[in-house]
């Protein structure tokens, strides 16, 4: 159980000191999640973009949502498959992710570069191995 709460408590710090950063700019955790991840692409599918942010495929059409009618995402149908539809960023949305991601990212290596690269390394391969074993 000690193992357990230390991982809760490191990723409720981790909360704590990344989200102030992310509100600043008028998102919550899943908008800039959903923002970072289409971020440098041709946008996604929303099995693809739930994939990769891990939000339920139900709170990620509400953030999506929130995101187009901001001006930062728009739906387009896939020319590959027409039963699917893509989500990308909209000029404004790239505008924004090139403007903050690199800022949050700068934010959070403030903190976490002290670790130095073997540190980060480790602390890697520790999560992973976590992660693999409870799959």
């Amino acid at each position: 159980m000690v193992l357990v709460r230390e991982l809760v408590r490191a990723y409720q710090a981790f909360e704590a000191y990344a989200i102030p950063d992310i509100r600043r700019h008028g998102l919550g955790a899943a908008e800039f999640d959903v923002l970072a991840t289409l971020g440098n692409t041709e946008g996604m599918t929303f099995k693809e973009l739930g994939r990769r942010t891990l939000i339920y495929k139900t709170t990620l059409t509400g953030v999506v949502d929130r995101l187009e009618a901001a001006g930062y995402v728009r739906r387009r149908p896939s020319g590959e498959d027409r039963r699917c539809t893509l989500a990308e960023l909209t000029p404004d949305g790239q505008r924004l992710f090139g403007e903050i991601f690199p800022a949050h990212v700068a934010h959070l290596a403030a903190r976490l570069d002290g670790l130095g690269r073997g540190g980060i390394a480790d602390t890697i391969a520790s999560l992973r191995a976590i992660r693999q074993r409870l799959e």
